[in-house]
């Protein structure tokens, strides 16, 4: 009798220790199935076409692009369609955190250095919070403009500013859509009616057509381009292909610049007379 007290008493301890620990079990279970509402892959680039998208560089990812924008295919056979004039842009962006990107480029235009930072303010979220938020900001130098050209040339005058604020939505699996309002500072501009500040607008979206394929466009306007500019609004038609690590982005548009900053300014090309530019974004990350 003795013993079936002794294994009665050892039962009312153990069952409810076993009890709470599948309590427990089921706890973590439905924690790990409720924990992830995240919209994940709005983009799945790091920029559209020219202009960034809301992604962010994962944390210790280390991403490579090299962009390419060729001269424009208005020329025909005479210069291959562009193919005879290119410019190029390295960039390197590094994922600090699951929000945090740093980034460094260099452009041919202007042989232009580009020190960058782009943070993940805020996400989608099914059934919660509608928008992917980033900011991204840029100082862009410009080491082309020589003293002996202007005299009076301080290091300042090489420097460009550039913010903008990502605002991106996952309407549905295909369809992803992005607005982004921007802000230029130039220390020198070369026209004289040009304000040093600027303000556009980024209009830009996302379609998925396959698995690995998706067509792209962004709009930007420029809000107070001087009256007697000779540059035009930038407008981009692309496809992103996806091929194992690498994010492939082809592209017409009417700007050839790569800088962030000079693809919103300087946009010297005119769609309706075919003045446009073929290019191409390649990315590696490791």
């Amino acid at each position: 009798m003795k013993i079936m007290e002794k294994l009665y008493f050892l039962l009312l301890l153990v069952i409810p220790i076993f009890i709470f620990s599948q309590e427990d079990l089921l706890g973590e279970l439905d924690d790990e199935i409720k924990v992830d509402k995240t919209v994940n892959s709005t983009f799945e680039a790091l920029k559209i076409i020219n202009i960034e998208s809301s992604k962010v560089a994962g944390k210790g990812d280390f991403y490579f692009l090299i962009a390419h924008r060729f001269g424009t295919i208005k020329n025909g056979l005479d210069d291959l369609f562009g193919l005879d004039a290119a410019t190029i842009k390295f960039s390197f962006f590094y994922g600090a955190t699951d929000r945090l990107q740093l980034g460094v480029a260099r452009s041919e235009f202007r042989k232009t250095y580009d020190l960058n930072v782009k943070y993940k303010i805020a996400r989608q979220v099914k059934d919660g919070f509608p928008f992917t938020i980033t900011s991204f900001s840029s100082v862009g130098i410009n080491t082309l403009l020589d003293s002996d050209d202007l005299p009076n040339l301080e290091f300042q005058h090489r420097l460009t500013y550039l913010s903008e604020l990502l605002i991106s939505k996952k309407v549905n699996a295909n369809l992803s859509l992005q607005v982004a309002p921007i802000f230029i500072h130039e220390n020198l501009v070369a026209d004289v009616n040009q304000d040093n500040s600027q303000f556009a607008i980024a209009l830009a979206g996302s379609y998925r057509i396959s698995n690995s394929i998706s067509l792209t466009g962004e709009f930007v306007p420029h809000l107070n381009r001087a009256s007697d500019s000779e540059f035009n609004n930038a407008l981009s038609l692309g496809i992103d292909w996806q091929v194992g690590g690498h994010v492939f982005q082809l592209m017409f548009t009417n700007s050839q610049q790569l800088n962030d900053s000079q693809y919103v300014t300087n946009a010297t090309g005119n769609w309706s007379d075919g003045d446009i530019f073929f290019g191409f974004n390649l990315y590696r990350v490791f």
